[in-house]
């Protein structure tokens, strides 16, 4: 990713910006750390619970999210995350995750020991990963975004993501649930599903040219069903996508989709260290669908969905329902670069509503990563009409302005 990030020709004015913007997220993401550092987090935090799980499978332990590992807090000395509802057991198999999510959390402390860093520099190091995940999501954005809709489109799509509350606060809170890999994995799946399905009108060998493509794919479907089965629906939805972008080799689109699954699924293999009766019965025991029909009947799902776009990304309150507008009003909006991110949105959307508790927070997440795309593409279509200084003008005072506010909102944490 970082490849292509520089890659478009030469590395100017686009990259540039881009980059000024990412690292203006991640000071933002290291400033809220360092917050909840000196207000002294709790030890039982849900990113306590899922480091100390997988440093245990690290050292040779028990398998993270099994019988084997999770104990009673009298056993373990950590207090279960199950006492707020977001460790879902069964028969000792956490239902939501697999090992990889713990064992991720757990990398950057096995590599480089705590101990060997100054106290201060030892709550960035617990959050690398999340803090690296944040980063190479908003990277893959602006890349994505600025392929389908120009430069334009990709500083819109990522000025959302780099002020985005929800996006700060789930790479740098310690009391949030880990979902950004989730997240990153999901844009992935999809854009890379698309991207691998338009090299097929190339008359190529289909598995040998595309490995590098399929690969990535299966990376990034492993990263998505480790850290969050639930969304591993999105295996399902991205072989219809890929039909739809290359209907003149369906064999061939079957051949690469089953493929990068035979992948995901080896990866997941290994994240439970090739212990194939554990890796079974976490299969078995995980909660593929989360969905609960009297949900769709309650005002308060939807009155959630709506509080979740408001708080998570307060400019998405305006410019979405003006990207709906020009969406649904003119027909030059509704191509397929426009069409697919919203398609996945509104799925997301129901699974969300079908979910009202956990994992309807991880649905939710990766949701806004697909509305920034879209109203990115609809703004980048109004830019090029007749009224695009009005557009330019509105755009900038609204980005701005959340950007502004932000900022403001994280200084006055301390």
């Amino acid at each position: 990713m970082i490849r292509r990030f520089l890659d478009t020709g030469s590395v100017g004015a686009p990259q540039f910006i881009a980059a000024v913007l990412l690292l203006v997220y991640l000071l933002q993401c290291a400033w809220l750390v360092r917050v909840q550092t000196l207000q002294a987090s709790v030890p039982d935090s849900d990113q306590a619970l899922r480091i100390y799980q997988g440093l245990e499978q690290w050292k040779s332990g028990g398998i993270a999210g099994t019988p084997e590992s999770l104990r009673s807090e009298a056993a373990t000395g950590v207090p279960s995350a199950g006492r707020s509802g977001h460790l879902r057991v069964r028969d000792g198999y956490d239902q939501d995750r697999s090992p990889l999510y713990y064992l991720v959390a757990a990398a950057p402390l096995l590599v480089c020991p705590g101990s060997w860093l100054p106290e201060s520099l030892q709550p960035l190091l617990a959050a690398s990963p999340y803090l690296f995940f944040g980063v190479m999501l908003g990277a893959s954005l602006w890349y994505v975004a600025r392929r389908l809709y120009g430069n334009a489109g990709g500083y819109v799509a990522l000025a959302l993501y780099c002020f985005s509350p929800a996006m700060i606060v789930n790479v740098a809170g310690a009391q949030n649930l880990g979902e950004i890999g989730a997240v990153w994995g999901a844009f992935g799946t999809v854009f890379t599903a698309i991207a691998v399905a338009h090299t097929l009108y190339a008359p190529r060998e289909v598995v040998l040219w595309n490995w590098r493509r399929i690969l990535l794919l299966g990376l990034a479907l492993a990263l998505t069903a480790g850290n969050q089965f639930s969304l591993a629906v999105l295996a399902l939805v991205i072989l219809p996508l890929m039909f739809w972008v290359a209907p003149v080799r369906p064999r061939a689109v079957f051949a690469i989709w089953t493929t990068a699954i035979a992948v995901a699924v080896a990866l997941l293999f290994a994240a439970y260290f090739f212990e194939p009766a554990l890796f079974w019965q976490g299969m078995l025991h995980a909660r593929w669908m989360n969905f609960e029909p009297a949900a769709f009947g309650m005002f308060v799902s939807y009155r959630s969905a709506l509080q979740t776009i408001e708080v998570n990304s307060p400019p998405l309150m305006l410019a979405l329902p003006v990207a709906l507008i020009a969406y649904l009003g003119w027909k030059r909006t509704r191509y397929f670069g426009n069409t697919a991110p919203l398609l996945i949105a509104a799925l997301l959307l129901i699974l969300a509503l079908g979910a009202p508790n956990f994992p309807g927070q991880g649905f939710h997440l990766t949701m806004l990563v697909f509305l920034f795309v879209f109203v990115a593409g609809v703004f980048a279509d109004l830019l090029e009409t007749q009224q695009s200084l009005l557009v330019t003008a509105g755009l900038c005072g609204l980005l701005s302005a959340s950007a502004i506010w932000n900022l403001l909102q994280l200084a006055r944490l301390m």
